[in-house]
């Protein structure tokens, strides 16, 4: 009987995650969202961790790009629904080359 409940119990845990309501989320998902998931910012810890700890450039540099690309599009676009306009692209245009500039600088002109 123990490990019929232990089955059950399961089951019931394991239901939120069924393909449906995984692609249901990720549908209704927005990048407002996603930059307040705690899960996000604690595996983005987690990783930020593990590049300092093994010093992995490549990590590290990986997770500055992500994070780079995610805040310039939050605060370089405007909301849904406004019109694109010159004034929203032209940060988004530098802050890219920024991101890239750095990026480039890290991998082939610094050494270590």
């Amino acid at each position: 009987m123990e490990k019929q409940e232990l089955i059950a119990k399961t089951k019931e845990t394991l239901t939120p995650f069924e393909t449906e309501h995984v692609i249901k989320f990720l549908q209704h998902l927005t990048l407002k969202s996603v930059m307040e998931n705690p899960w996000l910012i604690g595996a983005f810890l987690v990783i930020f961790f593990y590049a300092i700890i093994k010093r992995s450039k490549f990590v590290l540099l990986a997770l500055f790009s992500v994070i780079s690309v995610m805040v310039l599009v939050r605060f370089a676009f405007p909301p849904a629904g406004e019109e694109l306009n010159l004034s929203a692209t032209l940060p988004f245009i530098f802050g890219g080359l920024l991101i890239g500039g750095v990026l480039l600088y890290f991998n082939f002109v610094k050494s270590e």
